[in-house]
């Protein structure tokens, strides 16, 4: 098994030209489950740039900024997040602050969240029927027009993708739907995305020589959708760089300034890893200038199982381990996933007749906190 995900390029994806050897070792019995697309338009680093800088912006606005943009009654699946998560043993996850978009606009601009069903409404399902909650630009201009921009990039690439894996599992998968994930992906108003903000640690009970890899910024867990799209993280010092709105401007500036990006984690064993088929944990290296798309559980009950989903968990930054760069720095680490699912009235377990709307809410219920 290859330690290394697999990288192909747009252009192949384009043309229709990856090997089913390739999808087998990216995504088959043997691999980790991951694939990653380079050679991504150019305006996709200056977007991810700018709105993983906005992250760090957003996760240091004053709280009675950020309650602004929560909403306790969609179970905080729209706007900010912050406290509101368990993942491991029951424990709340304090650790990062998330802002979640309905990415309902991608196949119609009008809508800001997902279209209701007969049996999913507004008062009964709020957490994917709620309109987004955006911050104002008086808070960090341009967060919206950045956020969407940089998901309708992320979601064109995922239906490439998408449309290699139908291409492969028409092929492998006795009765697969023709066409099926590509479908999901250009047509669902359920896609979700989310942008993460973990906070940089302040526990000093950490040993920085410590080889234990433990999830302590991110609990081991499964997506619940079918295809995850993830920029690479960006780990920023917020002590050199600080997230707070320059005071002093006589006009309202378009954007907010970038913030200066790490060159790397000053922790060479932080970051994303990936629990692989096989039982490796294997430490996934994402480029900047690529997206990578991982398998989630939708996917795996649509697919009988041939696609699995891949479980993963994020490694912070470990308190003591400064170089140069970043001495007596706060490591902060922030990233975008987006979640492309089917839509709520679709049947994702076709054995017992499970509409994805229905397998989302079991899987909110448990991760929410109570």
């Amino acid at each position: 098994m290859s330690s290394t995900a697999v990288t192909v390029s747009l252009e192949d994806l384009k043309n229709g030209n990856i090997s089913f050897s390739t999808l087998e070792n990216a995504f088959g019995p043997d691999s980790l489950g991951i694939i990653i697309v380079k050679d991504i338009p150019s305006e996709f680093a200056e977007l991810r740039l700018r709105l993983l800088s906005y992250s760090s912006y957003l996760g240091n606005l004053p709280p009675h900024s950020l309650e602004k943009i929560e909403n306790p009654a969609a179970k905080y699946l729209t706007g900010w997040s912050c406290g509101k998560e368990t993942l491991k043993n029951g424990q709340v996850d304090k650790l990062k602050g998330s802002f979640y978009a309905n990415c309902a606009f991608y196949v119609d601009p009008s809508l800001t969240c997902a279209k209701p069903t007969v049996e999913f409404s507004p008062e009964n399902f709020p957490e994917y029927l709620s309109p987004n909650l955006w911050p104002t630009n008086a808070m960090i201009p341009g967060f919206q027009e950045t956020f969407e921009n940089l998901c309708r990039i992320i979601i064109d690439t995922a239906a490439l993708v998408a449309r290699a894996c139908d291409k492969y599992a028409e092929k492998q998968i006795p009765g697969y739907k023709p066409g099926y994930l590509e479908h999901v992906v250009t047509t669902s108003t359920t896609t979700k995305a989310r942008l993460l903000h973990y906070f940089p640690s302040e526990s000093q009970n950490i040993e920085p020589q410590s080889d234990k890899v433990d999830d302590d910024w991110c609990a081991t867990h499964l997506d619940h959708g079918c295809l995850t799209g993830l920029t690479s993280a960006m780990f920023i010092n917020e002590t050199r760089s600080v997230p707070g709105r320059p005071m002093g401007y006589s006009y309202e500036p378009r954007y907010l300034p970038t913030l200066d990006e790490l060159p790397a984690s000053p922790d060479p064993t932080a970051g994303l890893y990936i629990q692989s088929r096989s039982g490796q944990t294997v430490q996934a290296k994402i480029p900047k200038d690529c997206i990578a798309f991982q398998t989630g559980e939708a996917l795996q009950r649509i697919t009988k199982g041939w696609f699995k989903a891949v479980p993963h968990f994020v490694r912070g930054v470990r308190p003591g381990f400064t170089n140069a760069e970043n001495e007596g720095g706060r490591i902060a680490r922030n990233t975008l996933a987006v979640f492309t699912q089917p839509n709520l009235g679709e049947i994702v377990d076709t054995e017992q007749s499970i509409t994805f709307g229905e397998f989302a809410r079991g899987i909110v219920e448990k991760n929410t906190a109570t």
